[in-house]
């Protein structure tokens, strides 16, 4: 059987209903599945337009139709669930396609295709495609339809409305690990994902090293956070290395000493790792309290196990929960507290100092900051700010140490300023390509 004998005759739909319902469905997803691949890897993209309409919309977008296309045919007594995953996945087959191939711009049009008013008119005489008309009504008003619209949507554009499209690529890697997608979103979501942040990353630079040249244009190239331009100074502070004591080098350093030890010592030394250089010690000794009472008591039967690989990566990962969200749903204590007496950047840098001794955690950490966005959401703008204020941190503080790309602080002169402090405006930013290594 061919896919194409699912587009059954126009004349009589219940011709080869009861033989469709004797297939197994799993047997006729796989072919469905096999048949867009190949349409898809072959075909003009208009092509493939026609044909996945003639699959699942023909028939169903006038409000006299007195037939349904062949593949409902297969699922009219099964679950709902089972036709918009089949649909869903078909949808991801073309999207991967394109995007690799570099035709985006038809995603929309595939988008598009589901724009029918018609859709919503029932047929009194034809219950069977009533029932077919309200499952797309449905799926269109669902999370997952709106989740394909995020890959017909072009870069510029992700950012405007709500707030928290402006993080969009967190929410895509949460797509990308999400086992009940299909593998073609995941991998779609994981590519749209790394576009934006490189994109991101890209203007990041470009922005800072025209801010800091009297020449360049001033319009060129816009700052891509909304923290206006004192950004440029935040920068330098993230930038800013003293030498041995550089969070790169100490990150080392704490991985060669903490070899060989239990999960009790390790706990230990991973806190005084995290706290020793936040600069108000009040703030310190509230958050290393919560922080002990929450560490301290996790796998605390495991205390005298010695630390494998695995274990590192499963202690690191509930550093994070405890610093973002434990549960998935709901933020943490520490989060809530840090955020709302205004130390984004101390909290930022806690998570930055976690992934540099682990950065097979990153991945776990994108994924709550995914959770935390759905949670603040649905709350306006105006509410959000701090947490707002913390995404723009963390959007600036990872990009800076991402792997492909080194920013550099270099003095400018003779520093004038007398006091113990740092002057950072005798400072200059600079970025370079990292030379390529293993990932």
């Amino acid at each position: 059987m061919t896919a194409n004998t699912l587009l059954i005759s126009q004349e009589d739909p219940h011709c080869v209903t009861s033989n469709s319902r004797q297939l197994n469905v799993q047997i006729v997803q796989e072919e469905v599945y096999s048949f867009f691949i190949e349409i898809v890897n072959k075909m003009s993209p208009s092509d493939v337009l026609r044909k996945f309409k003639a699959f699942f919309i023909d028939g169903l977008d006038s409000s006299y139709s007195h037939s349904i296309p062949g593949i409902y045919n297969i699922f009219l007594e099964h679950e709902e669930q089972e036709f918009r995953n089949t649909l869903k996945r078909c949808i991801y087959i073309i999207i991967n396609t394109w995007k690799t191939n570099r035709k985006d711009k038809y995603i929309q049009e595939l988008v598009n295709l589901f724009a029918i008013e018609t859709l919503k008119a029932k047929t009194k005489d034809f219950p069977a495609a009533n029932i077919c008309k309200s499952w797309l009504e449905n799926f269109i008003a669902s999370k997952d339809y709106q989740e394909i619209k995020l890959f017909a949507t072009k870069h510029d554009e992700l950012s405007q409305g709500h707030w928290a499209n402006r993080y969009t690529s967190y929410l895509l890697v949460a797509q990308s690990v999400n086992e009940n997608n299909p593998i073609e979103q995941q991998e779609a979501a994981r590519k749209l994902s790394r576009q934006i942040k490189d994109k991101f990353k890209f203007e990041l630079a470009m922005y800072i090293a025209r801010s800091q040249s009297a020449v360049s244009s001033t319009t060129r190239y816009k700052n891509p956070s909304i923290l206006g331009d004192n950004v440029l100074h935040l920068i330098k502070a993230i930038v800013l290395k003293k030498g041995v004591f550089s969070h790169e080098n100490i990150a080392n350093i704490f991985i060669k000493q903490t070899q060989g030890q239990t999960l009790e010592q390790f706990k230990t030394s991973i806190e005084k790792y995290l706290f020793f250089s936040v600069d108000n010690q009040e703030l310190v000794k509230s958050l290393r309290q919560q922080f002990v009472e929450n560490l301290y008591l996790w796998k605390k039967d495991f205390n005298q196990e010695i630390v494998t690989k695995e274990l590192f990566l499963r202690t690191c990962n509930r550093v994070i929960d405890c610093l973002t969200t434990e549960n998935g749903k709901e933020p943490s204590f520490l989060f809530i507290l840090l955020l709302t007496q205004g130390h984004s950047l101390t909290l930022v840098i806690l998570l930055l100092k976690t992934i540099l001794i682990c950065s097979n955690s990153r991945r776990h950490l994108e994924i709550k900051i995914a959770h935390l966005i759905r949670y603040y959401e649905k709350y306006p703008e105006d509410e959000c700010k701090w947490v707002i204020n913390f995404m723009e941190i963390f959007n600036i503080t990872f990009a800076i140490y991402a792997e492909n790309v080194e920013y550099n602080l270099i003095k400018m002169g003779e520093e004038q300023s007398s006091n113990s402090q740092l002057n950072l405006d005798g400072y200059r930013v600079f970025s370079q390509m990292k030379v390529d290594r293993q990932r």
